[in-house]
Parts: C-alpha cells; structure tokens; sequence
C-alpha cells in the first residue's frame, strides 16, 4: 500500500489509517495513507486541484475515499501483512472434500435445528465457491513474488512466421504434457495434454505442436528422455518456444463414469508412455473418462478428488488383451476347491467337501442368462431408488463356513418388516411341524426334473435322494412383497439375475487370515459330512485352508461382480457394516452399470 501525501503550509494532513477515517475539513487537498505495519510511508506529491475540472471530480474522490468499500479492502490489506511474513501452508488443500464427507455424515445422523442449517449452509454456492477457492490457491500455491513473464524475443526466423511463445508459470504441480519424438520428421512434439493440468488450463499448449526450446534450450537434438528432466527441474516461468500443430482438439462426454475392475500401479506397468503422469487406482474406484482420444491410453480422474488434473490409465482395449495373455494363470482359474453345494438356505440342504464322491451335485444355468464380460472397466451412471420402483435385490455369497447363512438370518430378524427371504423346493416329504410355502415348496420329483429342464432354478442340488432348489419364481415373488429380498447363492448364479430388473447389490463375506480364523472359530462348529455320526464338528485346520482358497478362488473369477466386500473377523461387527451398507444403497445415491438404467 503506498502513502500518498500533498504538502500544503495551510491545512493539516489528513489520514487514513487503514482502520479509521478522518474527513478533511476544508477543500480535499492532501491526503496521506499510513500502513499499520511501521513501514515508512511512501511520498507521491501531486497538486490534486489540477486534475479536477469541476467539483463533481472532487466530490467522487473524497466520495471514494471515505467509502466503506476501500475502507474493508484496507482492513484486509493490514490483515494480510501480518501472515506475509510467516508465510503459511494450507492446513488442508481439499475442503470441499472434506464438506462432501461432513453432508453425508449429517445425513445420516437424527435430523434436527443446527444440523439442519448447517447442511443448508454448506449447500449454498457461495460456501461452495468460497471451498473452491481455497482449494485452488492451496493446490496451486500461487505466490504473487514470482518473476515477472519475460519479454518476447526481437528476432522470430522467417520460416518459422506461425511460432508461438508461451509462457506458464510453473510450482509444485506438473506441467501436466507429454511428449514424443515424431517418427517421420524427427522432431520433439506433444504427445497428449492431461486434462486439467496446468498446460490444459493455459488453453496454449495442444497436442500435436512442435517443441522447438524450453527455457532458450534448443530441442531439436535432445532425446525426450533428455527433456523431461529439464521440465521438471524448472522452476518459476518456464518459456516454451513451439510450432502449433494442426490437430483439432478432441471433444467428449465428460459424464462418462466407469468403476474399475482391477487393481492398478502405474509405477509397475513398463508400457506406460509416462510413469509420473499415470493414475494410480483400486478396484471399486469410480473414475470420470476425460480422453479417450488415444486407443491405447485413456485419460481420467478419479470422482470425487479434488486434483482435477487427469492421469493416464489404460484403455480397455490394451486392458483385455493384457487380461487374454493372464487369463490361463490367474484371473479365470477354475474353482476346483469348491467342491460344496450350498444355498445356505437350510442345514440339511448342505454338503460337506468330502463328499463329492458320494453325492451328485448338479448346477445348471438357464439360457438367456446374462454374460459377464471381461472384468476391465464397468461403465457406471448414479442411481436412486425412486419411491415407486422395487428395491434392489440384495445377494450375499461367500465361501462354506464363512457366515454367510448367519448374516442373512440376523438381518432377517433385526427388522422382518423391511427384509424378506425367498423359500425353497424340495422333493423330500413335508415333516410335521413344516408348513407348505413357509419352510418349503414340497413338489414331486417328477415335477422338479420337468422344472429343471425348463430352467426354472437358479441353483438347484441333490442331498441323501432328494432334490433341493431355489427358482426364479421364488425370488420373483419375494421382490414382490416391497421388501429387500435377501438371497445367498454361490458366486455363478449371480449372472442369471445380473438385469435391470432385480438390479442386485453382490456383497462378498471373506474370511479373515487363517491366523484369526483359529482365534475367532477355535469353537465354532461346521457341518459334518453326511457319512460322519454327529450333524456338527469342530472346525479343522484343513476346513481353515478350504476356506482361504475358495474365497480366493472365487474373488479372482467372480470379484468385478461385488459391490461391497465384508470381511467377517467378527460377527457383531460384519453384520452391523452390512446393515449399514444395505441402509445407504437405500437412502442414498450410488453407481449402477448403466445397461440397467430405463430406456
């Protein structure tokens, strides 16, 4: 802030403080502004009444400088010159994060006055706006002391009459290119533009121009090797000398939202064009396609994060044929550990794993039933339950003896007004406390081989003669009754109802390490194989092992099918993060694949 000051022998100086105004009181002729920090006041002599041809020149002036506007701009001035000095970092570079968070906790807690209100106030545009800021200038970290742009140069070659200087201002945050050397002409160009990152947001730098100098550096003889280095060792404003190419630049739908299917380290993959400018995600994650420009090498973010800076991931193209080369090895390993039937729907409808030699057990799925694609990239659109549609249909599968069966009985019982279950057939004959569609549907062997054969059943099995089953009527009816319909089934009978219309939310129960399976199933029981005496037995360490390999069996061939993974330690503590999930997919928005949205 500069001081200003006119010298007259016969009026006093007038002052602003910065806090406190003091109206002259006779024609306006001096005024001298004081900084509060000590500094020493800058002096500008000037004759005001020069410059003022009539008294409205004079009214505006002292009109301005005694406004409340210029009065709270100086107050804001003084209040910064105290944390100059200091010079402050960003306790947090993600606020509007962090409100994203805060909502959904309100949400979720009993509504009352201030909670209230303070959702209403953090979903006002100016709360919203004023986060966005804050998360710009702490990101950026813009500091009003970096040197001035530099000078364009005197001398342009006439060759070179469509070059372009540009100049980017460059801190902690990549320049967000890059670059290749052209195979046919041999000179140094922009391979892609990250969406979102600092060469994007300049609007100067496209793919396709023709890096000539960085810094007064030639490039022509560099290697791109060479150059990256330099890049990323500058500091300050970086000049770019370049030849604009001829490109047009690639327009998209930026609603696209896709949920990765696999894991993902840029740092480990050897055919990344750039390591530094991958995007490093998890299965599960839900990304936001900017690029799809290159075939090879799509461009996202991942929703929700507060970089809005894309990074590399790859397409699906080069994905599945990366998933086609493993495949044999890894991702589609036959299941030959899970060797039980079970629809953990009734004790006696189990069977133990030893006796696969003993016993049939046939499952068949029906024709027409959805295909599951290769597991890469599932294309995603939000979703809430609107008042009138049904709920969604919610599938528990796990390994035998993981708690699936338990799980799904203590939500039943937590509120049977909000849950359901579908029942079973059986060709056994009815006992006598049983009742008909209550326990099961009791139908003649005659009539459940015709429905199998009609592919009726979604899983079906053989046990001591009789024939055990769940059809798709069954569930049918279960969705019918308003309620969520709570369904086990093996991991392969998830594509017969992967529709729109029963719209299933997969919950994958896994065991913990076989460490604290001993601890936490030491006396626990599981059921005995048919041959053996007693219906129970103590866990072994071979049941302990079964259960590891089943449960990875099946996350490796069936696991782009889950939507939610429990990992049962403790029974308390999985069913009520399975109660509360199953509470959100109903309250709240969450992603489904887009082939199930209504036409």
């Amino acid at each position: 802030m500069k001081a200003y000051r006119e010298f007259r022998s016969d009026l006093p100086d007038k002052t602003i403080t910065g806090t406190s105004f003091c109206r002259p009181v006779g024609p306006l002729s001096s005024v001298i502004i004081k900084p509060l920090n000590n500094d020493k006041p800058i002096i500008w002599t000037r004759r005001l009444e020069s410059h003022m041809d009539t008294s409205e020149d004079s009214t505006f002036l002292q009109d301005m400088l005694m406004g409340n506007t210029l009065h709270l701009l100086i107050k804001v001035y003084d209040r910064l010159q105290k944390y100059r000095a200091q010079q402050p970092a960003p306790l947090l570079d993600s606020t509007q994060g962090l409100a994203q968070d805060l909502a959904k906790e309100l949400h979720s807690v009993v509504a009352n006055p201030e909670t209230t209100e303070l959702l209403y106030l953090l979903s006002k545009p100016h709360v919203q706006a004023l986060l966005s800021v804050h998360d710009m200038v702490s990101q950026k970290e813009f500091d009003p002391r970096l040197p001035p742009l530099p000078p364009l140069p005197d001398y342009i070659e006439k060759e070179e009459d469509s070059i372009k200087i540009v100049c980017l201002v460059k801190n902690q945050e990549p320049l967000g290119a890059t670059i290749k050397r052209d195979e046919s002409t041999g000179a140094i160009v922009v391979a892609r533009v990250m969406r979102g990152g600092a060469a994007d947001r300049s609007g100067l730098i496209h793919e396709g121009d023709k890096l000539k100098e960085v810094n007064g550096v030639p490039m022509e003889d560099k290697n791109p090797e060479e150059i990256i280095p330099i890049l990323a060792k500058s500091e300050g404003a970086v000049t770019f000398k370049v030849i604009p190419g001829t490109k047009e630049p690639e327009t998209i739908d930026n609603k696209i939202f896709i949920r990765a299917l696999f894991d993902y380290d840029p740092q480990a993959d050897p055919a990344i064009p750039c390591k530094d400018a991958g995007l490093e995600f998890c299965r599960g994650d839900v990304l936001q396609i900017v690029s799809q420009e290159d075939d090879t090498w799509w461009q996202a973010r991942r929703h929700g994060d507060a970089n809005l800076r894309a990074g590399l991931i790859p397409s699906r193209q080069l994905q599945e044929r990366r998933v086609t080369l493993q495949r044999p090895a890894v991702l589609f390993h036959p299941l030959r550990d899970l060797k039980v039937f079970d629809t953990g729907l009734r004790k006696s409808f189990r069977l133990s794993r030893k006796d696969n030699t003993s016993q049939r057990v046939r499952q068949k799925m029906g024709k027409g039933h959805a295909s599951i694609h290769l597991p890469i990239y599932q294309e995603i659109l939000p979703y809430k339950r609107q008042p009138e549609e049904p709920y969604r249909l919610v599938l528990l599968t796990g390994p035998s003896g993981v708690g699936v069966t338990e799980l799904k009985r203590r939500l039943l019982l937590s509120d049977p007004e909000s849950f359901s279950i579908t029942v079973p057939y059986t060709t056994r004959e009815r006992k006598r406390h049983e009742r008909e569609g209550v326990e099961y549907h009791f139908v003649s062997k005659h009539t459940f081989e015709k429905d199998i054969l009609n592919h009726k059943f979604l899983e079906y099995g053989e046990y001591k003669g009789n024939y055990y089953g769940v059809s798709l009527d069954s569930v049918h009816r279960a969705v019918a009754e308003s309620k969520v319909c709570l369904l086990d089934v093996k991991p392969n009978a998830i594509a017969a109802l992967y529709t729109s219309e029963f719209k299933p939310y997969v919950v994958f129960v896994k065991p913990p390490s076989i460490e604290r399976l001993r601890l936490s199933r030491r006396k626990a029981k599981v059921l005995s194989s048919q041959n053996e005496q007693t219906p129970t037995k103590i866990f072994t360490e071979e049941d302990f092992q079964d259960m590891i390999t089943s449960a990875q069996a099946m996350e490796n061939k069936y696991g782009h099918l889950f939507e939610k993974v429990i990992i049962n330690d403790d029974l308390a503590m999985a069913f009520t993060e399975l109660r509360n999930e199953l509470t959100k997919i109903e309250t709240e928005t969450h992603w489904i694949p887009n082939t199930w949205a209504h036409v």
